[in-house]
């Protein structure tokens, strides 16, 4: 880490050097708004995966959130690509991140008059839940703690403050001996996990919850659906009963860090056979082929580091 540069309000600084002060409102309120993204080691070099849509989002989450963002999207995607090449990575995680900083304390609750900090932050990072997961699935519990009320938080942006929720899934299910946990909705139907979303398929049909179940609309999610859609799979968007995940023969995870993560079993209860289905599998070699450039990226996702450099 002591290596690796970080870019932070438009300069590039040691990884030792990238801090803010005590009293920056996003830590004090959760003021913050960020992205997850990944870049994937290819034969022409890395290869950020969805950079444009990632950024759009972290857009639009600045304006549900009320933040000023100082760049462009454009400006942040060249940041990002710069940060990478300079890191010299193969393959990274990326975190963009914009927060409302530190102004005269107190500033208040509302905070709209901090100044806005944009932070840039790439790593080499491997499988998020577990190394065997992707293949042999996650053992994961229905959470105790629902996600928010669709009038309370709004989940379809990815806000720092709305991880706090995740956080008590997580927790609770690495209490629990679990990996990952599920959340219910405030109706009591499935939503996600602490970090992704899910799909559940029975009897050759996938299903995964809708936008009203409060979850984020994830862009992962949004190419596994593209991708099912190319293999010829039916996908029916519906509200999921707990009782749903016992009964299916497959479950899978999408999400920037787990990628697509099977489902082993739900609450020790197996998930059909216990072991990665043939659908899951089919849709994680077609994701993970395109992703290393090993097929054709038929629906340009993938921006290419070293290409978009020497295009500046």
């Amino acid at each position: 880490m002591p290596d690796e540069k970080i870019w932070i309000n438009g300069e590039v600084v040691n990884w030792e050097d990238a801090t803010v002060h005590v009293t920056t409102h996003a830590l004090h309120y959760g003021s913050s708004v960020f992205e997850g993204v990944r870049a994937y080691a290819t034969d022409n070099g890395p290869a950020i995966f969805r950079l444009k849509a990632h950024t759009d989002r972290l857009v639009q989450s600045c304006k549900v959130a009320r933040i000023e963002l100082p760049y462009s999207a454009d400006e942040i995607n060249t940041a990002i690509i710069d940060t990478i090449a300079l890191n010299q990575h193969e393959s990274c995680y990326i975190r963009p991140l914009v927060m409302r900083g530190a102004g005269d304390w107190p500033t208040g609750l509302e905070g709209r008059k901090c100044p806005t900090d944009v932070v840039i932050i790439t790593k080499e990072w491997a499988t998020y839940l577990g190394k065997d997961a992707l293949e042999k699935g996650a053992d994961v519990q229905v959470s105790s703690w629902r996600r928010m009320a669709p009038d309370t938080h709004p989940a379809m942006a990815k806000i720092g403050g709305n991880y706090i929720n995740s956080q008590m899934i997580k927790m609770e299910a690495h209490d629990n001996g679990f990996t990952e946990g599920i959340a219910l909705d405030v109706n009591g139907y499935v939503s996600e996990g602490s970090g992704e979303n899910i799909f559940v398929i029975k009897d050759g049909v996938v299903y995964t919850p809708g936008d009203w179940s409060s979850i984020l609309l994830g862009i992962t999610r949004h190419s596994i659906l593209t991708l099912l859609g190319d293999l010829g799979y039916e996908v029916r968007f519906q509200t999921l009963a707990r009782e749903m995940l016992y009964m299916a023969d497959e479950i899978f995870f999408t999400g920037t860090a787990a990628e697509v993560t099977p489902v082993r079993s739900v609450d020790r209860i197996p998930v059909g056979s216990g072991s990665r289905g043939p659908i899951t599998k089919a849709v994680q070699d077609e994701f993970f082929a395109i992703t290393s450039g090993k097929k054709e990226d038929r629906h340009n996702w993938l921006t290419y580091v070293h290409e978009a450099v020497s295009e500046q």
